[in-house]
C-alpha cells in the first residue's frame, strides 16, 4: 500500500508542477480552477465519502461472514451507484450557486470562469464515488493494493493533459478574461478524465478478489436500516465540518482582492499547501489506518474490547512516531519543498504557499491521532458519537479563521486558517480519546502520551539541527531549484538521523514496529547470506 501511495504521490508532485506551470499558483485562473475542481471533492466527502468509510467496510466485512454476503454487497453497490448518479446530475446543474456559495471573487470574469470550470469538474463526483465504493469492497476483501495504486493512473492522465495544454496554449495563462472554450475544455476535461480512469481501473481487480458483482435493486430485507442510520449521522458530522471548509474557501478567495501585493495566498495556494501537508499522511498514516480499520471492524464485530484497545494504542503510537518527524521536516523545509513543486513560479508565489504549508504542518501529529480515533468510531458504526467532537472542531476553525482575518494582513489570512485547522485537530484528538476511554474503559493513555512526548523531544532536537543546517546551506549552498534539492536531501537526511538516534537513545520500542516491515523486506531482498 505504501509503495502504491508513494508512486501516486510522486506523480502527484509532477501533476502539481505541471498545473502550476500551466496556470500558476496564485492569480485569477489558478484560484477559479481551484474552487471548481475542489467542489466535487468537497461534495463527495459530504455526500458519500465519509458515509462509505462509516458504512461500507464494516457492512462488507460482516456480509462476507454469512452465506448471502455477496447479494448484500451487490445491493449496497447498486444503491450507491444510483445515488451517486442522481446527485451528480443535480449538483452539476447547480454549479452557479455552488460556486457563488464557495467563493467571494472580486472579479465577475473570474466568477464566470469558475462556474464554467465547475460544469466540467463536478461530474467527477460520480467517479470519485465509484472509486471509493469499489476500493472499499476490495479493502474489505483484504485486497489493499489496487485502491492505493489507482490514483497513479489519474496522475498520469493529468500530467499528459496539462502538458498538452502547455504545448498548445503556453504557460501562466493567469488572467480570467483570456480564457476561451478550448483552454477550459483541455484543462478541466483533463482533470475529469483522470478521475474517470482512476475508477475504471479497479474493475478488473474485483473478480481477482472474489467479488462477482451483479446489479440488484431493492433495500427491503437487505438489513440496510442500521447502515442508513450510521450514514445519516455521518452526513450530519460532515455537514458540520463543511461549514468550516466553506468559510476557509471564502476567506481564501477574498484575500487576493484585499491586498495590493501581487502574490497573495488564495484557494490555489491553499490547495498546493494541503497537497504537501497530506503527503506524509498519505504515504504512511493512510496505509497503516487502512489495514488497521479492517482489523478494528472485525474486533468490534466480535465484541473484543481488549483487542480494539490494543489496536488503537499501537496505531496511535506508531503513527505518532512518523507524523512528529514529518511535521518537523515540513516546518523546517517548507520553503525548499514548496520551491520544488512550484519550480516554474516566482519567489513571491513560493513564499505565499510555504507559509501556509508551515502553518498546516504543525498539526500533522494531531491529525494522525484524530484519524486513528475516527476509525474506531466507524468500526463500531457510531457516527453519532463523533458529532459533538466535530462541532467543537469546526468552532475552532471558524473562530480562528475569522480572528486571523480580523487581525492579520490579507497576505496571511490563508496561513491563519491553516493554523486554525491544526488547533482543531488537537481538540478533536483529545476529545475523541476522552470519549473513547468511556467505551473501551481504557485507551492505554500512559503509553500513548509517553511515546508522543519522547517523539516530540526528539523532533524538537532534529528541528533545531535542521534549522541550523538550512541557514548554512542558504548562505553557502547553491540557489534555485538545485539549492532546494540539496537542502531537502541534506537537511532532511540529517533530521531523520538525529530523530532516529534520539528515539534509540530513549529506547522507544515502537520504532521497531514502524521500521520492522521495511527491514524485513530489505533482508529478503538481500538474501539470507547478505548482512543488512
Amino acid at each position: 500500500m505504501a509503495s502504491g501511495t508513494a508512486v501516486s504521490r510522486l506523480l502527484g508532485f509532477l501533476r502539481a508542477m505541471a498545473l502550476a506551470a500551466a496556470i500558476g499558483a496564485t492569480g485569477q485562473a489558478a484560484d477559479a480552477f481551484s474552487v471548481a475542481n475542489k467542489l466535487p471533492n468537497v461534495l463527495f466527502m459530504l455526500l458519500a465519502g465519509g458515509v462509505l468509510n462509516a458504512v461500507l467496510v464494516p457492512q462488507v466485512v460482516r456480509a462476507y461472514k454469512r452465506q448471502a454476503g455477496q447479494e448484500y454487497v451487490d445491493r449496497l453497490l447498486s444503491f450507491g451507484f444510483a445515488l451517486l448518479a442522481v446527485l451528480t446530475v443535480g449538483l452539476t446543474l447547480a454549479a452557479p450557486p455552488l460556486v457563488r456559495l464557495y467563493a467571494d471573487f472580486a472579479s465577475e470574469a473570474q466568477l464566470q470562469l469558475a462556474i464554467t470550470f465547475a460544469y466540467w469538474c463536478i461530474p467527477q463526483l460520480f467517479f470519485y464515488g465509484a472509486y471509493a465504493l469499489l476500493g472499499q469492497v476490495l479493502n474489505a476483501r483484504q485486497s489493499f493494493g489496487p485502491y492505493m495504486w489507482a490514483p497513479v493512473v489519474n496522475n498520469v492522465v493529468s500530467i499528459v493533459g496539462f502538458g498538452v495544454f502547455i504545448a498548445v496554449f503556453g504557460r501562466d495563462v493567469t488572467a480570467a478574461a483570456t480564457w476561451d472554450a478550448g483552454r477550459i475544455a483541455v484543462l478541466a476535461g483533463t482533470a475529469t478524465l483522470g478521475v474517470v480512469a482512476q475508477a475504471l481501473v479497479l474493475v478488473p481487480f474485483l473478480r481477482r478478489a472474489g467479488v462477482s458483482y451483479r446489479w440488484r435493486w431493492g433495500l427491503r430485507g437487505s438489513g440496510l436500516g442500521r447502515a442508513g442510520t450510521v450514514a445519516t449521522w455521518t452526513f450530519v458530522g460532515l455537514a458540520i465540518g463543511l461549514l468550516g471548509n466553506l468559510l476557509v474557501s471564502r476567506v481564501a478567495s477574498a484575500a487576493p482582492g484585499a491586498s495590493d501585493d501581487a502574490y497573495v495566498a488564495g484557494n490555489a495556494a491553499y490547495d498546493y499547501a494541503f497537497t504537501l501537508f497530506m503527503l506524509p499522511h498519505s504515504l504512511v498514516t493512510v496505509s497503516l489506518l487502512t489495514a488497521l480499520f479492517t482489523r478494528l471492524s472485525t474486533q468490534a464485530h466480535d465484541e473484543d474490547t481488549a483487542a480494539v484497545r490494543g489496536t488503537l494504542s499501537s496505531g496511535l503510537r506508531v503513527v505518532g512516531l512518523f507524523t512528529v518527524l514529518a511535521a518537523a521536516g515540513l516546518v523546517v523545509l517548507a520553503e525548499p519543498v514548496t520551491r520544488l513543486v512550484l519550480f516554474s513560479q516566482p519567489q513571491g508565489s513560493v513564499d505565499a504557499v510555504a507559509g501556509v504549508v508551515a502553518a498546516m504542518a504543525v498539526g500533522l501529529p494531531a491529525f494522525g491521532a484524530w484519524s486513528m480515533c475516527q476509525r474506531v468510531y466507524y468500526a463500531y458504526e457510531d457516527a453519532r458519537g463523533m458529532v459533538p467532537i466535530q462541532v467543537a472542531m469546526v468552532v475552532v476553525v471558524v473562530g480562528g479563521t475569522l480572528l486571523g482575518q480580523a487581525l492579520l494582513p490579507s497576505t496571511a489570512w490563508v496561513a491563519g486558517a491553516g493554523l486554525s485547522m491544526s488547533v482543531s485537530y488537537v481538540v478533536g484528538a483529545v476529545a475523541a480519546l476522552v470519549l473513547l476511554r468511556r467505551r473501551l474503559r481504557d485507551v492505554d493513555a500512559r503509553a500513548v502520551v509517553r511515546t508522543h512526548a519522547r517523539a516530540l523531544l526528539a523532533g524538537l532536537v532534529a528541528a533545531g539541527v535542521g534549522l541550523l543546517g538550512l541557514l548554512a546551506l542558504e548562505r553557502w549552498g547553491p540557489e534555485g531549484v538545485a539549492g532546494a534539492v540539496v537542502q531537502c536531501v541534506v537537511v532532511g537526511g540529517a533530521m531523520g538521523l538525529v530523530y532516529l538516534g534520539g528515539l534509540r537513545l530513549m529506547r522507544v520500542r515502537e520504532l521497531d514496529l514502524l521500521l520492522g516491515p521495511l527491514l524485513r523486506r530489505l533482508r529478503r531482498g538481500r538474501g539470507p547470506d547478505r548482512p543488512v
